[in-house]
């Protein structure tokens, strides 16, 4: 993206970049020193400090059995220019299975000279969990975490 690009453009080609399966040039969208948050991430809220973090997360991603289509985009400005709240939904596919899922994101980023230098992401990590058939590890880790 161009330096000059506006968060809202970053944003869109994000989420246009996970429908199309680009998980490989995704990281290209975050600064050098980026921080994203998923704060309900499951069992515990996760951080990916740096983009070689995010580059690792994405190609983590990439091997995963999923197919992502975005929709019901709708982009929020704030006032300030640099930061860009984004609702959308996922029709999800497992491709392994063919079972197909629904899943509802958040996102506020802070994107500045055309890259995405913070964001919080809010998804609902116990469906995907669930169509992805890591649940039964997830409640473990949960029951493990009430035991010790």
């Amino acid at each position: 993206m161009p330096e000059s690009a506006l968060a809202r453009e970053v944003l869109e080609h994000l989420i246009h970049g996970i429908s199309n399966r680009r998980w490989l040039e995704l990281h290209e969208l975050y600064a050098e020193e980026a921080v994203v948050e998923y704060p309900f991430a499951l069992p515990t809220p996760t951080r990916l400090e740096g983009r070689a973090a995010i580059q690792r997360y994405f190609a983590a991603v990439a091997r995963m059995p999923l197919e992502l289509r975005a929709h019901n985009i709708v982009m929020h400005e704030a006032t300030d220019p640099e930061v860009i709240i984004a609702e959308y939904d996922y029709d999800g596919l497992v491709t392994t299975t063919g079972r197909a899922f629904q899943v509802s994101n958040i996102q506020i980023s802070t994107v500045r000279h055309g890259r995405i230098v913070t964001s919080r992401d809010y998804h609902n990590h116990l469906v995907l969990a669930h169509v992805t058939g890591r649940l039964p590890d997830l409640i473990s880790a949960f029951t493990n975490k009430e035991s010790t």
